[in-house]
């Protein structure tokens, strides 16, 4: 069972299952909105994402197996505890799951065009994996794109097919809230996935993967990543401004364990050189995506018991 949690990455799984059941339970519940999933409907739509995210993973793995074993020996699971063979029932298995029940919830709300949304993200995942990852600057925006998407697609399942003329307004500002997340995790996983490249740029170059580090060389890139670093620290600042300054409890935890950790990120980035550097700056990314996404919960408690 172990190999097979390292195969799908589940602490990442985790985090994803975490970001969509905190908007539902916290932020949607506080709202006194109507949803259009039950309970259990809403589970499984987190379990379908989560299904099609593992079989990502699992399919990434499977191509990656020379390219791993340059840059995370320790880490390779296919050909090792897990054949070539079973990894790729083990794909088409989650793949054909997280669809099915895409499928379901679609007719569900209503909406069976939407069950084209499950196939086109088990699709661009593998499309990712085969191809898309060795183009410089376009892998690293599709798996950004649809870690985003995993928080739009809350509101396109839980929202949208609840929305009518009377609460349209109400709607259409929590939908906006939820864009401004999706538009964080973009830009901050966007950000980590170059960090990484530049944690795996010898194995990438061996293997004839051509991403930034590889095309443009690492002093470069780590250039690069600071200058995009300050986009995210100056647009939650600008959000702070304008939306939450009279919310203090929520302002002070952003500027500590927000904006306070993306600032460290971008001294530290400049002058980082090594694998080990490169490794702790994307885990530190990784915690700041983390209390980045918690802090819905201090918004939604900070306005339900002192604005």
């Amino acid at each position: 069972m172990f190999p097979f949690l390292k195969l799908i990455r589940y602490q990442n799984l985790l985090m994803l299952a975490f970001m969509q059941l905190v908007f539902r339970y916290v932020f949607f519940k506080f709202q006194n909105i109507p949803l259009s999933l039950a309970d259990w409907q809403y589970a499984l739509l987190v379990v379908s994402t989560v299904l099609l995210a593992a079989g990502g993973y699992v399919i990434n793995n499977i191509v990656d197996q020379n390219t791993d074993n340059d840059n995370k020996p320790k880490d390779v699971i296919v050909g090792k505890f897990i054949s070539e063979a079973k990894a790729y029932n083990i794909y088409v298995a989650l793949n054909c799951v997280g669809v099915g029940i895409g499928f379901y919830l679609s007719n569900v709300i209503m909406k069976p065009g939407f069950a084209s949304i499950f196939i086109l993200i088990a699709a661009t995942l593998y499309l990712y994996a085969t191809s898309l990852k060795q183009m410089v600057l376009i892998g690293n925006i599709i798996v950004a794109l649809l870690l985003a998407f995993s928080v739009v697609i809350i509101g396109i399942f839980d929202l949208y097919p609840a929305t009518y003329e009377g609460n349209q307004g109400q709607m259409a500002v929590i939908f906006s809230i939820l864009l401004d997340y999706a538009i964080f995790t973009f830009f901050l996983n966007f950000i980590r996935e170059i960090v990484k490249d530049l944690e795996d740029v010898n194995g990438d170059y061996n293997h004839g993967i051509n991403t930034l580090p590889v095309a443009i060389g690492i002093s470069r890139t780590t250039k690069i990543v600071f200058v995009l670093s300050f986009i995210p620290v100056v647009a939650i600042l600008f959000y702070i401004y304008n939306y939450l300054f009279l919310l203090i409890y929520t302002t002070i935890y952003f500027l500590f364990f927000v904006v306070g950790p993306l600032l460290y990120f971008t001294i530290k980035i400049w002058n980082a050189k090594t694998k080990k550097d490169f490794y702790q700056l994307s885990l530190l990314l990784k915690w700041i995506l983390f209390f980045g996404i918690l802090s819905i919960v201090v918004i939604t408690i900070n306005m339900k018991y002192n604005a």
